[in-house]
């Protein structure tokens, strides 16, 4: 195992360099508010975006000529706010709205092996790419090289593949609705499944469980569910940074009288008060509102006893108050609760709060606000699916909603909290490596190609094949792969191990300098930028976590005048490696209503796609689950009865759980500040609880030495971060992606859903050794 000495040596670190001494102060003020709007002035100002930004403002999330923002999948206001955005969303667009470019001359003045040493922020910081260019081996830098070459040669490691298999097409959630569709028709066309996406790592839990139990991978409410619930349950969600536009809906539910509990480990700031930037008159006159009327901390991994005990609350209430189950529902619409009930009546009350945990009492606080609730709706994220039992939690969700009914009705369902902006709608339009029957015999019978049927690799099972030699050309559409995949290493290896790799990229990153034996960048239009083709400028499609479907159009002149649409790009590539191919792939292009046109005739949900989609505020798939139509095996809503897993720690061991700082979208890294968490100047750190810290002779910015034990017994270390006290459970830790990436081993996945377990590692924190120092604490780690 490579040590952490050995990596720090080769390896840079990810954010910037601090611009002082690390610092931390607990944050105790509103979220959003006056910190919001400085930071965006700030970060205007730094990037010199003094009429753009103002202007990509007014332009963004609007439904008549604006474009989509490239952040988070929160669904855009639907009573027609003019300033529907957010500080994240704001940076986002900015960042890709720089001044800075990195053409020819940039590359031939930089080698890859001197890139490789510099930080991750560094490498995005030189600004949009400009032209397509191939790496070089004899000199160590990147070449210019024409699309018509590009194309080529991607198209020619294609075509001399001895099977398709030996191909894998990932996808980050940025890709537009459209050239998903084409991505997805190259591949199977190809004769491929292996579409691994960011999905697989984030909500691949999610999907397999509401499958399971309601016969869709989506949650069922929408946005004006949440204007008319009675109680809001979050879970496993830092909202303020996450899904900031999530902090109005929250204000709005307070104002109106909801409950609204926060489950996690850590309180955030969205889980206290809130003053929305653009309720001027809350700003004016400094007026928060509360964004929570109860919040739970549970152990990390103990959402599902905590879910089971609000279940178990209420059956033994409805021993002597009916009203506490629908059972009109449950004997109408579920099959399996009279196993679903002896299951909580067999659980004690002991088990679940050590496996919570969190007291009785607190429990039943949670299940009384549920009982009170005429319509309730379950939120969760990261915090609830990245762990080995994930998809049975999101089970135990629907569970307890279906206790009450609460599917089928206005105000109420399941309501996963989605990342990048358009990860669900990749999944909707077929980026799925285990797709189902009909969806491929309508693609067949519309495109006229004969898809493989067997199921392809995901995330995990794509990098295991490169390590392996079996997939030898490896394609990213968007994101970051090298950087947001597990076990860093082991990662780097198997992508240096491909014949040939191909970014689809807005700006440089890791994932350009840690590359196959030939290598490929090709720059796209950002979502902000105009799309000029032969029939006029082009609007993409994007679906929001919520399933409402909407227009996107770019407002601005594109970084260079030789950057490519993803769907142009996808076009050159499909053409080269297929050059018999009946897919009229050039005449694609030239309207993307005839893309449409074609994804209405095979995907369910998008009939009449070209005038609906065109709709203010567009369309939303239909959801049989929420007009109570289960395709499951039974045609109800299942119950599930899983035993509840074990999360305690092993004495002297934590569970730590990766995150983001407030500062930060997936990969990119803005600074070295977690403004909601009161750090600043540091990424290298660990929070822990203070007992936790005080019995390990630790007291705050100690430097200290963590070290993951993996599923197979090996084990990963981070040498000299720093320890900061936080208010968390025992037993618990947390502390930044992709940094702490390192920890995870590749095999570290969970059984039911195959997605890496970043939000539950197993370690032990002790103090630094001598060779650790805080000067190696400002530095990562990861390789």
């Amino acid at each position: 195992m490579t040590t952490s000495e050995e990596q720090e040596k080769r390896e840079p670190r990810v954010g910037p360099e601090p611009q002082g001494e690390p610092h931390f102060e607990p944050y105790h003020h509103p979220a959003a508010a006056w910190g919001a709007a400085k930071s965006v002035t700030g970060f205007l100002v730094r990037e010199g975006a003094y009429t753009d930004g103002p202007r990509a403002i007014l332009k963004m999330n609007h439904e008549n000529g604006g474009f989509d923002c490239p952040g988070c999948a929160w669904p855009d206001d639907t009573k027609g706010l003019h300033l529907d955005i957010c500080e994240n969303g704001i940076k986002h667009v900015t960042w890709e709205m720089t001044r800075k470019r990195v053409g020819r001359e940039f590359f031939a003045a930089h080698s890859v092996s001197e890139l490789s040493e510099w930080s991750d922020f560094a490498l995005e910081d030189q600004g949009r790419l400009t032209e397509p260019m191939v790496y070089d081996p004899e000199s160590d830098h990147y070449v210019p090289i024409g699309w018509k070459d590009a194309f080529e040669l991607a198209g020619r490691a294609l075509r001399e593949l001895d099977s398709p298999h030996q191909a894998s097409f990932y996808t980050s959630g940025r890709l537009g609705n459209e050239a998903t569709f084409l991505y997805q028709l190259l591949a199977r066309e190809l004769g491929t499944n292996n579409l691994p996406d960011c999905s697989n790592m984030c909500h691949e839990a999610s999907g397999r469980a509401l499958q399971a139990s309601l016969g869709t991978g989506k949650g069922t409410a929408d946005l004006k569910d949440w204007e008319t619930t009675d109680a809001l349950f979050i879970m496993g969600v830092n909202a303020a940074s996450n899904a900031p536009r999530m902090l109005t809906a929250l204000a709005e539910a307070y104002h109106r009288g909801a409950q609204i509990v926060h489950v996690n480990p850590l309180v955030e700031a969205a889980a206290t008060r809130t003053i929305v930037p653009h309720d001027f008159m809350d700003m004016a006159l400094f007026k928060s509102t509360r964004t929570s009327t109860l919040n739970l901390q549970p152990r990390i991994g103990g959402d599902m006893a905590l879910l089971r005990g609000m279940a178990k609350a209420i059956l033994e209430q409805s021993r002597t108050d009916p009203k506490a189950l629908d059972q009109e529902f449950i004997d109408r619409h579920t099959a399996g609760f009279e196993e679903y009930r002896e299951l909580c009546e067999a659980t004690p009350w002991e088990e679940i709060e050590q496996q919570s945990g969190l007291g009785r009492a607190d429990i039943l606080k949670a299940a009384r606000v549920y009982r009170d609730a005429d319509r309730s709706i379950v939120s969760w994220c990261l915090g609830v699916s990245q762990h080995e039992h994930g998809v049975d939690t999101v089970r135990e969700i629907v569970n307890l909603l279906l206790l009450r009914g609460n599917l089928g009705r206005e105000g109420a369902g399941p309501s996963p909290v989605r990342g990048h902006s358009n990860v669900q709608g990749n999944r909707t339009c077929g980026i799925d490596h285990r797709p189902t029957q009909e969806f491929l015999d309508r693609l067949a019978e519309v495109c006229c190609i004969d898809p493989p049927r067997e199921h392809g690799l995901d995330t995990v099972g794509t990098i295991e094949a490169m390590h392996r030699g079996e997939v030898k050309v490896f394609f990213g559409m968007g994101g970051n792969f090298a950087l947001a995949a597990p076990d860093t290493p082991y990662t780097y290896a198997a992508l240096r191990n491909c014949d040939l790799t191909v970014q689809v990229s807005t700006k440089l990153n890791r994932s350009h300098l840690v590359h196959g034996r030939q290598a490929l960048i090709l720059p796209c239009l950002g979502r902000t930028e105009k799309d000029h083709q032969t029939h006029g400028i082009q609007s993409t499609s994007v679906e929001d976590s919520m399933s409402m479907v909407h227009l996107s159009v770019g407002m601005k002149r594109p970084a260079s005048p030789h950057l490519l649409s993803e769907p142009a790009i996808l076009s050159g590539i499909a053409r080269a490696a297929l050059p018999d191919s009946d897919t009229p792939w050039e005449w694609y292009i030239e309207d993307y209503d005839r893309i449409r046109d074609t994804m209405a005739q095979v995907l369910d949900g998008f009939e009449d796609f070209n005038r609906r989609v065109r709709l203010p505020l567009g369309f939303r798939i239909k959801q049989p689950a929420r007009e109570l139509v289960f395709r499951t095996p039974s045609g109800r809503a299942e119950f599930s009865a899983a035993p509840l897993p074990d999360v305690i720690p092993a004495p002297g061991t934590l569970a730590l759980g990766t995150m983001r700082s407030h500062d930060q979208w997936n990969t990119t890294i803005y600074s070295d500040n977690d403004r909601y968490r009161g750090i600043k100047n540091l990424r290298t750190l660990v929070f822990m609880n203070a007992d936790d810290m005080r019995e390990r002779g630790i007291s705050e910015f100690d430097p200290v030495d963590i070290t993951s034990t993996a599923k197979d017994g090996s084990k990963r270390h981070l040498n000299g971060y720093l320890a900061i006290p936080y208010d968390m459970p025992r037993g618990c830790a947390a502390g930044y992606m992709p940094e702490m990436n390192v920890l995870l081993s590749i095999r570290d996945y969970s059984t039911q859903s195959d997605q890496p377990l970043m939000k539950h590692l197993k370690v032990t924190v002790e103090p630094a050794t001598r060779n650790g120092s805080r000067q190696r604490a400002s530095r990562s780690s990861n390789t």
